[in-house]
């Protein structure tokens, strides 16, 4: 089998998909029955990847369709779900695939908070996984060489699919293995193999002679760009350089060997020497120095038979001129293979688990559509209740309709007993200075939420500083500065609208300090109510004039313009339209969302008819203010009663003191409490949900910081220790031990003389010599002391005599270093008749002066 070269896999690390995606869909989508069935397919998604990434893969079609399903998943969610630093952090880890790693620094590799790299880094393990599935094939029969072909064509096509996008997906310096030059090699490679077996596929079949040669040596085309690339930036491992190399030379040699046949046909014999003979020497060529990776025996019989008998032919009948290897034609070249296009989907099964979920343009499209329509119903409503607080204001002005209530009896109006009666059931005054008072702890609350959150992005940002500086272009990850800009805006907007809401918060004060009594007066019973209030003079009042009626028609059709208008306002509030279809279409038609313009386009249509509406209110209300104006003055130029007027201004205290909610001139404290409560309550939410992705960012570049430093520590471990340095010339001669560093001095200790044998020892007579004589000399048969040695050895050994049973060392003579002796232990043999020592007491005797030994204690040496 041919050999061929396959991709080794990238190896991951693991990532919970589950947390952050899901916090999103239960973010972004309200409880119901879609949020349920997208946190399903989220834990499908998460399981997808443990299946896809999580465990070894088997070199077989069902593993390359679970890489390719996840990889297809992944081009379906990305826009759907906010992939980015600031919004939906996930940081994903890969090592490089041709990085064996070291000892003590691991394996390169690189970690990052983009879903880009998560599908380049799929891809790659795709495409080498297909290498590996193609290189497994049996090549001895159709089904296998189709299935080869078919694998390293997908291969060659999606390596050279990350050498187009892995820069802009990335953002940054990728690793060794998946950027754009070693991708575009690995893609070259993958072609080239595809080419070879095209090429084993012909001759299998037996086709053109011609048509084989152009194939093969459009193969050792591919190769030959293979191994320029390897040459030139040797981004791939060792191993390859020289397979690329042989495979070259094979290709050729086998495409020159079928154009040799073919010449033959044609009866170019010369030519046909001259191209075996270069096939011949090509595949010498492999043999020799390539032979421990690829081996041509095969090969190299069947051209060395070829060209022995085409020189023999030749030799004695053709007689054809062989011509030089430079000077025969070219041989031409034919492609038959084409890198397969990465188009989603690949899989042949595959299944969007979010196929309900828009596009994350769409959303955006939607979310800025929602603004508009917001915009647009908030101005029509705010028209009509700008409207109609100044209608009241001019009508509170007149002191109307409390000036043409009828005073004549005892009790108060009608609609001032009302009134009392709503502000009685609301809580009256004790609720109002409750909502007072829960206005500041509600507001310290917020302020602490917004400075929480932003405090944690300040320690971040500041930690992100510090180690930037410590490690200069080594940290080449994102500035928190930069990232957090959204975000603090977002903070910046939040500040503003607490600090507006402190001045509502004393605007409900203000008022509460002006109207305060009255609205107590109205807390009271109805009888007091009624000694409030002056009684008028029948006799002196308008009851009945025409002015008067008038005046009462007229603020009866404004009463029913406001009923108009209130109608207006819940049917605009009810218009609905899902513009996610019309956004969809438009999506799928361009390419491209043009949402300023469908937008516009779509409220024109459906509000339209209510801004005309509401403009007609408002003429009509400038018609009857008028009027109201003019027969206000004539009825105020009648006779009138004192008393009269002082009711008619009571009654406008009391209406000051209580009016409806939307009145921006009259409204009363507990309205405004009430509406500052809820939005204090409302602003609590939102800034949890604030706090919640400030937290989520810092920690997600938590880990990435945490990653990005362990990478550094690895890089800086795998660093040499010292810088190198030119040895100086007095110590480039070569030595036969290893040089020492310089200024060392090494001192080599003089070596002792050998040592001698070991003396025989005889057993002697008995001395005859007398007791106290000393002995004069050693023994007869103690060997003479050696010369001294030629270097001085220490200062002089004194000599003494020896004595029987022991043998004199030659003088300066130290067998083993440090002056230690080791002579074996000889026993003292006492001569017969020998006296002892000088001064000794005599035999049996104990020396004077020392302690007695007990009789019966054995002595302390043993007896010999």
């Amino acid at each position: 089998m041919a050999t061929f070269i396959s991709v080794p896999l990238k190896k991951t690390s693991e990532v919970d998909l589950v947390k952050p995606l899901s916090k999103f869909v239960t973010a972004a989508y309200p409880a119901s029955e879609e949020q349920a069935e997208y946190l399903r397919a989220v834990e499908e998604l998460n399981k997808l990847r443990k299946n896809a990434l999580g465990r070894p893969l088997d070199k077989h079609e069902s593993s390359l369709e679970i890489l390719l399903r996840y990889y297809d998943q992944l081009c379906a969610i990305e826009p759907k779900f906010p992939f980015s630093e600031n919004q939906l952090c996930l940081t994903f880890t890969w090592k490089d695939a041709f990085d064996k790693g070291s000892l003590f620094g691991g394996s390169v590799k690189l970690a990052l908070a983009s879903l880009g790299y998560e599908k380049t880094c799929v891809l790659f393990n795709a495409a080498a996984l297909a290498s590996q599935i193609a290189s497994e094939q049996n090549l001895d029969n159709d089904e296998g060489l189709k299935a080869a072909a078919k694998y390293y064509q997908l291969a060659g096509g999606a390596f050279g699919h990350i050498k187009d996008t892995v820069l802009s997906a990335l953002n940054r310096e990728p690793t060794m293995d998946i950027s754009p030059e070693t991708v575009c090699t690995l893609s070259h490679i993958m072609l080239a193999q595809a080419q070879e077996v095209f090429f084993l596929k012909a001759t299998s079949d037996k086709m053109k002679d011609a048509l084989i040669a152009k194939l093969a040596n459009q193969a050792a085309d591919f190769y030959c760009d293979a191994f320029k690339q390897c040459q030139y930036k040797d981004n791939l491992p060792k191993e390859v350089i020289p397979v690329l190399a042989a495979k070259h030379c094979i290709m050729q040699a086998n495409a020159e060997l079928h154009q040799s046949i073919l010449a033959k046909q044609k009866k170019r014999f010369g030519e046909e020497i001259a191209r075996l003979q270069h096939a011949a020497d090509l595949v010498k060529n492999v043999a020799s120095r390539y032979d421990e990776y690829v081996s041509v025996k095969d090969l190299s019989d069947k051209i060395n038979r070829a060209l022995t008998a085409a020189k023999k032919d030749n030799d004695f009948i053709y007689h054809d001129r062989v011509p030089e290897v430079k000077d025969l034609e070219h041989i031409c070249k034919a492609v038959l293979v084409k890198a397969s296009p990465i188009t989603p989907p690949l899989s042949q099964k595959f299944t969007d688990l979010f196929e309900k979920m828009v596009p994350m343009a769409v959303q955006q499209s939607m979310s800025i559509y929602s603004q508009r329509k917001a915009e647009t119903v908030n101005r029509l409503v705010g028209t009509m209740r700008e409207t109609t607080n100044l209608c009241n204001g001019v009508l509170a002005s007149l002191n109307l309709p409390a000036a043409l209530e009828d005073l004549s009896g005892d009790s108060i109006p009608q609609s001032i007993a009302e009134k009392a009666r709503s502000v009685v059931q609301l809580g009256g005054l004790q609720s109002i200075e409750q909502l007072i008072k829960d206005l500041p702890e509600l507001l310290t609350r917020n302020r602490e939420i917004l400075d929480e959150s932003l405090k944690m992005l300040d320690n971040e940002e500041t930690t992100d500083n510090e180690l930037r500086t410590k490690f200069n272009q080594r940290w080449n990850r994102t500035p928190s500065g930069d990232l957090y800009k959204p975000l603090r805006a977002e903070g910046g907007n939040f500040r503003d609208i607490l600090d507006k809401a402190v001045q509502a918060d004393q605007v409900v004060r203000d008022r509460y300090s002006a109207h305060g009594d009255m609205i107590a007066l109205l807390c009271r019973p109805e009888d007091e109510l009624n000694a409030a209030i002056p009684s008028a003079n029948p006799t002196k009042t308008l009851q009945g004039s025409e002015v008067v009626n008038v005046l009462r028609s007229l603020l009866s059709q404004l009463d029913e313009m406001k009923k108009e208008r209130e109608t207006i306002e819940g049917e605009i509030k009810a218009v609905t339209f899902d513009m996610s279809a019309t956004f969809l279409m438009a999506l799928a038609q361009d390419g491209v969302l043009n949402e300023e313009q469908l937008s516009l386009s779509q409220l024109d249509q459906l509000y339209g008819a209510y801004n005309q509406r509401v403009q007609a209110t408002v003429r009509t209300q400038e018609e009857l203010l008028g009027q109201v104006q003019v027969y206000e003055h004539r009825r105020r130029l009648g006779p009138r009663c004192c008393n009269a007027c002082l009711a008619s201004n009571v009654l406008r205290f009391y209406v000051m003191a209580f009016c409806k909610p939307g009145d921006l001139f009259l409204s009363p404290s507990f309205f405004y409490s009430s509406l500052l409560l809820q939005f204090y309550n409302d602003l609590t939410e939102i800034l949890l949900k604030f706090q919640n992705k400030c937290s989520d960012i810092v920690f997600a570049r938590k880990t990435e910081r945490e990653e990005l430093l362990k990478y550094l520590q690895q890089s800086i471990a795998r660093e040499p220790s010292a810088p190198s340095f030119n040895v100086p010339a007095y110590q480039s001669t070569p030595a036969a031990g290893p040089t020492p560093a310089p200024r060392t001095v090494f001192v080599t200790k003089p070596q002792p003389p050998t040592r001698p044998p070991p003396p025989s020892i005889i057993p002697q007579a008995a001395s005859t010599a007398p007791t106290n004589t000393p002995a004069t000399g050693p023994p007869s048969s103690n060997p003479p002391p050696m010369a001294p040695p030629s270097q001085a050895q220490g200062p002089p050994y004194p000599t003494y005599q020896g004595y029987p049973g022991y043998y004199q060392v030659p003088m300066g003579y130290n067998p083993y270093p440090y002056g230690q002796y080791n002579m074996p232990y000889m026993p003292y043999q006492a001569t017969p008749g020998q006296g002892g020592y000088p001064g000794a007491p005599p035999a049996g005797q104990p020396y004077p002066g020392y302690p007695q030994q007990p009789p019966q204690q054995q002595p302390y040496y043993p007896q010999q």
